[in-house]
């Protein structure tokens, strides 16, 4: 897949079987966003094993068994439900359908790892809360920007072994390429993908998060428009929102669907650390007008400037901490509940924003 192509931009890693050949078997149900290369490239390198594929259009199944040929097509989904081997389903079905069949997942005893944004009103977070209370299920969720970016893995070990102090700000920009000749009609229709603030808002939400240490927050500002694309309504291309954490910590995002076709890649996308010992900047896809290689990290702080480029060199541990999660029933790759707020939080954000003429 094209690093130009955010639609379908599967990151590839090293395989690091986390368990044994045919100890976890998966599916994939709903094949809507190309997130769902990335989610089973994931947990194939950790050591799953995809068996079935369901999707109402042919040839997204025809697509995904291409890339992964030792799966079957499924009949309906409910034969992925049914079959007791499969422990995992992988979704990236259209965003507001994506609570749906998680619970339906859950109900028949299976975890459900879904594409985000996970759920798209709060009505259907409660539901998801409830059920997975109910049944012991896990609805895990595929906060790609940081757990499938090695700048953005990188960026947490530095936080985590006190490389900038206690973060205090966190900055996010995530501008993507709109591509809208190739987009399907629901992209389009706010009640099916959630606006801009709930879908790709939710990366940055959850990155403010996870880098502050922050088990809740509060929405102090929130903002959308359509500034460029008329002939779409329904489509938010602006959305920023400010935040404030229960630690304190001061977060703002911009997400914005207006990459220009010049750049190389989907979106330049940046996020800012601020600490109270130095900085990091995460340039993650590229380093613009320098170096097309992505997951490019600066770090600032008492001793000097330091720059490192981990491309290939960090992996994505969240996919073998996931297979051993569902496995062993322990919660080590996201907890649910951060997975929960994050979603809470970009839902409330796309609820309260102003609408920019």
């Amino acid at each position: 897949m094209s690093a130009a192509d955010g639609m379908n931009y599967a990151p590839q890693g090293k395989p690091a079987p986390a368990c044994e050949p045919g100890e976890l078997v998966f599916a994939a149900l709903g094949l809507d966003h190309g997130h769902i290369y990335g989610m089973c490239n994931g947990l194939s390198e950790a050591g799953a094993t995809l068996s079935l594929v369901w999707d109402p259009d042919p040839e997204k199944v025809k697509s995904m068994l291409e890339r992964f040929p030792g799966a079957v097509a499924a009949s309906s989904e409910q034969e992925v439900l049914e079959d007791s081997r499969v422990r995992l389903v992988a979704c990236a079905a259209v965003n507001s359908e994506r609570a749906g069949i998680g619970l339906r997942v859950m109900e028949h005893g299976k975890d459900f790892f879904v594409d985000k944004p996970p759920l798209t009103t709060l009505g259907q977070l409660e539901a998801a809360r409830q059920a997975t209370a109910r049944t012991g299920q896990k609805y895990a969720v595929y906060y790609s920007e940081r757990v499938h970016v090695e700048a953005a893995v990188f960026a947490g070990q530095l936080v985590e072994q006190g490389a900038i102090g206690r973060v205090v700000q966190v900055l996010g920009m995530g501008p993507h390429r709109a591509n809208v000749s190739r987009r399907p009609a629901w992209f389009f229709d706010k009640q099916r993908y959630g606006g801009i603030l709930c879908d790709i808002g939710s990366h940055q939400v959850e990155q403010f998060l996870f880098y502050t240490g922050a088990t809740d927050a509060t929405v102090t500002s929130s903002r959308v428009a359509n500034y460029g694309h008329p002939a779409y309504p329904g489509l938010e291309d602006f959305g920023d929102c400010s935040l404030v954490a229960d630690n304190g910590a001061a977060g703002y995002f911009r997400v914005d669907w207006f990459t220009p076709d010049g750049l190389s890649s989907w979106g330049d996308g940046r996020l800012f650390l601020l600490g109270t010992d130095g900085y990091i900047e995460l340039r993650k896809y590229l380093d613009v007008a320098r170096d097309t290689t992505g997951n490019q990290v600066y770090l600032v702080d008492g001793k000097g400037e330091h720059h490192f480029c981990v491309s290939g060199q960090v992996g994505y541990p969240f996919f073998a901490q996931l297979v051993r999660d569902v496995l062993d029933r322990t919660e080590t790759a996201m907890t649910q509940e951060h997975a929960f707020k994050a979603a809470e939080l970009a839902v409330t954000a796309e609820m309260q924003a102003t609408k920019l003429a």
